[in-house]
């Protein structure tokens, strides 16, 4: 997998980088940096973000007024900042906000220099970047007071809990994390990094400042958000690649860089190879996010046609290069049992170390026999979803196209499976007000081992 990463905070155009400020940006290059937002204090060093991105493609600038600067703001200010706002490299407003731990400027003042760059933000449609130390409350309660619908933007270095992230991610707002988290001391940034959902996340560096515990006291440097994205990675069970591959993906949508969208048929997630061979399911649980966003860590899943067993084999290049290889797109994947057989014995013949199928448990119910002999010839693992105890809590979660006969079936092919496939796992998302326990003592009954999906993440 390729590296890539986008650094969303940074301060390239102070005079500490003025003795090797290019040798920097190739370092960045080097960790796989592909982007850099270079954030400015005023209308100044705007114009020196300006230049920077206008020299170099992979850096764009952010203009605005930092609440240390706020006391300095006039009518001039706010008409120079609109000028560069306009440019076509700048990105986004910032940056902004409030700054209770320093006080450089009155509080006072700090709020009606917010409440005037929000309105700018509005006026040319451009993203926000908010600084809030130590003034959440006010911070939230001027951004719900000037919201005009959602607001796009980022809350840039986030130390708060996970419960004070909630409303500025209600309000539209992405939460972006820096080498703070990397800190020993960092417990609370760890567990608001826990609680939100990785698609809501960016990552930076707000260098010089705020070196990762790995070197730190020393000149941050763009390059080092590689350490911001690994400790990420640890924190959410993923690899350093999908952290970049995720937060690059986020960073160009808010800021407004363009999507090469594609449809994916293969996409790696940790070292595990996932098969996307359909969109259609039997089920729309109500837990799904298929009908909001096709988007699952960093991958476009949403497919213009159906993929043949030869396309998807071609997708997979080295099967060998993965723990496993799992059939499981944004769709129930033995709705096409014959081309997974197909491309399953194809992928085995390459030398696949391990084949794994994610299924809703309702094959039989699509195909009117019993599937699972035909499926014991390649797969190692199956992943059931059960999620319920019972057929009416199946109905209310899962509407399957087959009504009620659903649940049975489900408890049934689970059954079935532990006859057949050498390792069963029968799974749950952890909905608010779902009886794990009951799900357990069900799955336990059934032979199935058990696993809960979490259901916890906000944002």
């Amino acid at each position: 997998m390729t590296l890539e990463l986008f650094d969303s905070h940074n301060h390239l155009y102070l005079e500490r980088f003025d003795e090797d400020r290019e040798a920097v940006i190739e370092r960045a290059g080097a960790s796989g940096v592909v982007g850099m937002v270079c954030v400015s204090e005023n209308a100044a060093t705007g114009r020196r973000c300006l230049d920077l991105a206008n020299a170099h493609p992979e850096i764009w600038a952010a203009v605005g007024l930092h609440p240390h600067e706020a006391k300095a703001d006039s009518a001039a200010h706010l008409d120079e900042t609109r000028a560069l706002a306009r440019e076509s490299r700048v990105v986004a407003i910032g940056e902004i906000g409030l700054d209770y731990y320093y006080d450089h400027s009155p509080r006072d003042v700090q709020c009606d220099v917010f409440r005037r760059y929000l309105r700018l933000a509005h006026e040319v449609g451009k993203p926000i970047i908010v600084h809030c130390r130590d003034a959440f409350d006010d911070c939230r309660r001027i951004l719900q007071e000037e919201q005009r619908g959602h607001h796009l933007g980022v809350m840039h270095c986030y130390t708060g809990t996970a419960e004070q992230a909630v409303p500025f991610l209600d309000l539209g707002l992405s939460i972006s994390f820096a080498g703070p988290v990397t800190f020993k001391n960092a417990r609370q940034a760890i567990e608001a990094a826990q609680a939100i959902k990785i698609e809501r996340m960016l990552v930076e560096t707000d260098a010089p400042f705020l070196a990762p515990q790995r070197v730190r006291g020393a000149r941050c440097e763009p390059a080092h958000v590689l350490d911001v994205a690994q400790k990420i990675g640890e924190v959410k069970g993923l690899s350093v690649e999908d952290v970049g591959r995720i937060t690059t993906r986020n960073a160009r949508r808010l800021f407004g860089l363009g999507l090469a969208e594609h449809e994916t048929i293969a996409y790696p997630i940790r070292n595990s190879l996932y098969l996307n061979v359909t969109n259609r399911c039997t089920n729309a649980c109500i837990f799904c996010a298929r009908a909001r966003d096709p988007v699952v860590k960093g991958h476009n899943l949403r497919l213009e046609h159906e993929p043949g067993a030869a396309e998807i084999v071609a997708a997979v290049e080295d099967p060998k290069a993965y723990k496993e290889i799992v059939f499981c797109g944004y769709g129930e994947p033995l709705i096409r049992l014959d081309v997974v057989k197909e491309v399953a014995a194809m992928l085995r013949a390459r030398g696949a170390r391990r084949i794994r199928i994610n299924t809703n448990g309702q094959a039989n119910l699509v195909h009117g026999r019993n599937v699972l002999p035909e499926l014991a010839a390649f797969v190692d693992e199956i992943s059931i979803s059960l999620n319920a105890p019972s057929e009416a809590e199946y109905a209310r979660l899962c509407r399957s196209e087959f009504g009620t006969r659903a649940f049975e079936a489900v408890k049934e092919f689970i059954r079935e499976a532990t006859k057949r496939i050498p390792t069963v796992t029968a799974t749950v998302v952890a909905v608010p007000g779902l009886d794990i326990e009951a799900c357990r003592a069900l799955a336990e009954e059934l032979g199935a081992q058990f696993r809960v999906r979490p259901y916890n993440e906000v944002g």
